[in-house]
């Protein structure tokens, strides 16, 4: 047994030898890789900074002449036309890919569709409106959400296009303002003669049960001032058995509260039921803040380097391949 000792500390001690050696020769080889390569561009100094500035320059003259300006415009689709906005919104964006200009000015009305470059729209999320005063969007998230997450059921398509609002994004390189596409843009998504038919029946529809409550808020009105004429002429013992006997009277004020806290909202909505595709507001020419934008001047040299690098090393793999085969 005391011979094994000194055996197993020399073997330890070789070990250590020979792991701190590999690590000395894996620095050795990180040195020497670092010095090949401030060595390969010291020697090609001329042909680096040439690309350095070639790429500094087209980056630059890039940036000054490519911008980028995102626009949104918030809108709200009125009698069921949510999938015939999407439809119109997708067929514009196929339109904008395939180069048609001449759909796009002839057709949607864009007088300068080259400027056009994206269009896409999506809903804005709002599950407390969604559910507002109606129950049965409430009983549908629940349902829904009892066999998935909630947050997947709210993303859903089905779900997300009832929502309230939209919002229809669009990339443009250059300024534009109202006139030049968010008006044309409107005017074509509301330019369908079905849903111009159902605007305007809607429209009236609206226009009549706001004037039908205000006849109906007018004539409990009268009710309620008639029983407080006859309130105020009669007896304290005749108020306690008007009182007992018209159990119905607090249905009836409940009822004008209905009818006042509706004609708010229709009035409301009225505003929004002039347009089948309705704008709620705008935002245009935001500068775009993606990664490229502003930053070709750098990024146009470090492509070039790295490119220049790339061909420098195959081509010495080619050689050294070429060596090999001759010499076989």
């Amino acid at each position: 047994m005391s011979t094994k000792v000194p055996q197993d500390n020399s073997e330890q001690e070789i070990d250590i030898f020979q792991l701190s050696k590999s690590i000395g020769s894996f620095f050795d080889r990180i040195n020497a890789m670092i010095f090949r390569s401030i060595h390969f561009f010291v020697r090609n100094w001329i042909i680096v900074l040439v690309l350095i500035v070639l790429g500094f320059g087209l980056g630059w003259f890039l940036d000054a002449n490519k911008k980028s300006f995102e626009n949104q415009v918030i809108v709200t689709p009125n009698f069921g036309s949510v999938d015939y906005l999407y439809s119109k919104v997708n067929l514009i964006e196929s339109k904008i890919k395939a180069g048609d200009v001449l759909f796009l000015k002839n057709e949607v009305g864009i007088q300068n569709p080259e400027s056009i470059k994206k269009i896409e729209i999506k809903p804005i999320a709002d599950v407390y409106k969604f559910i507002e005063d109606k129950e049965q969007n409430f009983e549908l998230i629940k349902l829904m959400a009892e066999v998935g997450e909630v947050k997947k059921v709210l993303e859903d398509n089905v779900t997300s296009k009832n929502y309230t609002f939209h919002s229809i994004s669009f990339v443009t390189d250059k300024i534009t303002d109202e006139k030049d596409i968010v008006e044309p843009l409107l005017n074509y998504l509301n330019s369908s003669e079905y849903f111009k038919a159902l605007q305007k029946i809607g429209y009236k529809n609206l226009e009549q049960q706001i004037i039908q409550n205000d006849t109906i808020i007018a004539q409990i009105d009268q009710v309620l001032n008639g029983f407080s004429s006859t309130v105020k002429n009669g007896s304290k013992n005749d108020k306690l058995v008007y009182y007992n006997e018209n159990t119905q009277l607090n249905d009836i004020i409940k009822t004008k509260q209905y009818l006042i806290i509706d004609q708010g909202k229709y009035r409301l909505k009225l505003v929004n039921y002039d347009k089948t595709i309705k704008e709620i507001n705008s935002t245009l020419n935001i500068n775009s803040n993606k990664i490229t934008n502003g930053n070709l001047k750098f990024l146009f040299p470090l492509m070039f380097l790295f490119l220049f690098v790339l061909i420098r090393l195959f081509l010495k793999f080619y050689r050294s391949q070429l060596v090999k085969a001759q010499v076989k």
